[in-house]
Parts: C-alpha cells; sequence; structure tokens
C-alpha cells in the first residue's frame, strides 16, 4: 500500500475558518452592547449573519463533491456581505457601536473576503482539473 503525501487540514486550522470565528467574536463584542431595542431592530440579524459565515463553511468543508462545497462557500459570501456591508454599515451610521471595534471588524471582513474569493476559485480550479482527467 502506498502513502499518500497529501496534508489533510483540519477545518479548525482552514484560515477562512479561523477568520470567520474571529469576526464571529468581535460580531458578539459589539453586539453585547447594544441595547434591546437595537438588538431587536437590527443586532439580531447582524449576529445571526455573522455567525453564519463560519457555519457555512464548516458545513461547506466536509461535503464531498466540489460544487456543493461551493455552494455553502458561496452562502458565507453572502453572509460576510450581509453582516459587513449592510448591518454593520447601519450600526456605524447610527453611531451604535464603538469605532475601533467597527474597524477591526471591517478589517477583518476584508481579508475573509479576499481569501474566500480565492478559495472559491481553487475549488473550481481543482474540480475543472479532475473534470478533465476522466
Amino acid at each position: 500500500m502506498e502513502k499518500s503525501n497529501k496534508k489533510y487540514i483540519l477545518l479548525k486550522d482552514l484560515e477562512i475558518y479561523q477568520l470567520a470565528r474571529e469576526l464571529s467574536k468581535i460580531g458578539w463584542e459589539i453586539y453585547q452592547k447594544l441595547n434591546w431595542k437595537i438588538k431587536k431592530i437590527n443586532g439580531d440579524q447582524f449576529i445571526e449573519a455573522t455567525d453564519s459565515i463560519g457555519a457555512n463553511i464548516a458545513e461547506g468543508y466536509n461535503r464531498f463533491h466540489f460544487l456543493d462545497k461551493i455552494k455553502f462557500y458561496y452562502n458565507a459570501r453572502s453572509s460576510l456581505s450581509e453582516a459587513c456591508y449592510h448591518w454593520l454599515e447601519i450600526l456605524h451610521e447610527r453611531d451604535k457601536i464603538n469605532i475601533n471595534l467597527y474597524l477591526q471588524y471591517k478589517k477583518i471582513a476584508e481579508k475573509l473576503m479576499i481569501k474566500l474569493n480565492n478559495y472559491i476559485s481553487s475549488i473550481y480550479q481543482s474540480y475543472n482539473e479532475n473534470k478533465n482527467k476522466e
């Protein structure tokens, strides 16, 4: 039996997942500081979208088929967009969040968006390479 030299990366070691979890931590810090009314109006949707990023990455991670994986990574990217470019901005415009937390969140979100897009592209590339081998 031949040994495989392929390295298996655990979900917890996947950089896009680590970044998503970091966003969840910052998102929770933002959420906890909101009063109950703002939580009800905007905060609940903000934290749900934020937590959904990592959840979709985790769900797609163990899917077998390339296109099935990508579907969940697209969902993660959509949740990232919703949380960062809509709900976070609304909270910021309404002066409901600390500027330092806002900037931290934005910085990680922008890095995650680039890395998530690159990850999706790499999966498509692997899919096409495997398809051409058949």
